[in-house]
């Protein structure tokens, strides 16, 4: 069974850095979608980005494009989150989720294997 662990969250201050992980267990990612999302108090889970199995194809939200970047390492089973150039919008519990999929989606209800979230908070 596959599991998923985020990592990497934390307090930053506007403009400033942070890389978030998504280490998975139990099954090997290479036929997976893996999709970033986040939920902020009081708004519905979102999508952020989306990675297909074999990195080729990478799809952003309007909101992080050029900010972000996803990238994975199917060989170590780690998806990994680049987030530069931090809001205060930005602020949210991240989440890394898997889909047995060739093709991406920004839709969460899609998505059957989920992490436990790490928070980011961005803030002066």
């Amino acid at each position: 069974q596959l599991q998923l662990v985020e990592s990497g969250g934390g307090l930053v201050q506007p403009g400033g850095s942070l890389r978030l992980s998504c280490a998975a267990s139990g099954l090997t990612l290479d036929y997976y979608v893996i999709g970033w999302f986040r939920q902020a108090p009081g708004k519905e889970r979102e999508g952020v980005s989306c990675i297909n199995s074999s990195g080729g194809r990478i799809n952003y939200a309007d909101s992080v494009e050029g900010r972000f970047t996803v990238s994975r390492d199917n060989n170590k089973n780690m998806v990994h989150l680049q987030m530069n150039s931090l809001k205060p919008e930005d602020t949210a519990i991240y989440y890394c989720a898997a889909r047995r999929s060739p093709y991406c989606s920004g839709y969460p209800r899609l998505y059957d294997t989920w992490g436990q979230g790490t928070q980011v908070t961005v803030s002066s």
